[in-house]
């Protein structure tokens, strides 16, 4: 099995630099605020992260291709970085602490791209969260201080936290009916939202969570921290990985139920 551990520290070092710069702009009065044309919003912020994630990959890794949210694909290849400068910008915005920075690193292989590394930092949290391809996932500070993570062994339901982000997204899909069943047969619901519930599958903390409508930069790192941490990680129509614009996670043993209320239709 290839070695990503150059890489994996490569992350590491990209997500201190956007964690120093988005975090002297956080909160900040003067703060830039734009709204793209899918209605959602993007602060100067989240711009310059992702501006000096690519060119220290530029240097770093001259020949990786580079998938951005704010800037788009740029080179081609067997290896591609996958940037989401600050996932939950709405929150970054409002000041609310839940947002990261999320840095994959994705390789072609049977199904097309499949992450083999993957960081989530989220420095108002004082939390990172990070994964590479048969090497496990931990949590803390730096790679040489860090705990394993696990996902829970909760095997039924009626025992089983499910986080989500929000209802809309559900109603717009007819799964909304599906939804509030699931919800009415575990036993705690949260609406953490964005990157946050899948770290907490990973840790263990959450058995289940999902979203129905997501890019690929929202998952690539998560879904590598969730499967290495034990979980699964699947589209909502089941398929493996980050690829079908939505995400289900869980511990694995709740995976099919969880599958099969988000996919009940009226």
């Amino acid at each position: 099995m290839p070695d990503y551990h150059d890489d994996l520290r490569l992350a590491h070092v990209l997500a201190d630099a956007a964690d120093a710069q988005t975090m002297a702009r956080f909160k900040a009065l003067d703060l830039k605020v734009e709204t793209k044309p899918d209605m959602t919003p993007v602060s100067e912020a989240d711009k310059a992260a992702e501006e000096l994630i690519r060119g220290n990959l530029q240097r770093a890794r001259p020949r990786d291709a580079i998938l951005g949210e704010e800037y788009g694909v740029e080179g081609t290849g067997p290896r591609r970085w996958v940037i989401d400068p600050i996932d939950g910008t709405k929150n970054y915005v409002r000041g609310v602490p839940v947002w990261a920075t999320l840095i994959s690193l994705m390789e072609a292989g049977e199904g097309g791209y499949q992450p083999v590394v993957g960081v989530v930092s989220a420095p108002a949290l004082g939390r990172r969260w990070w994964a590479a391809k048969g090497g496990g996932a931990y949590t803390g500070r730096s790679l040489t201080s860090a705990t394993r993570l696990h996902v829970s062994k909760v095997s039924r339901l009626s025992d089983a936290s499910f986080a989500y982000s929000s209802l809309s997204g559900w109603e717009e899909q007819s799964r909304l009916d599906g939804f509030m069943d699931l919800t009415r047969a575990v036993w705690r619901t949260r609406g953490y939202g964005d990157f946050w519930p899948y770290m907490m599958v990973a840790e263990g903390s959450v058995d289940l969570c999902a979203e129905p409508e997501l890019s690929l930069w929202d998952m690539a790192a998560t879904a590598i921290v969730v499967t290495e941490a034990g979980g699964t990680f699947t589209g909502l129509d089941g398929r493996p990985g980050p690829h079908s614009g939505n995400a289900a996670a869980s511990n694995g043993l709740l995976h099919d139920e969880l599958l099969g209320y988000l996919n009940q239709r009226y």
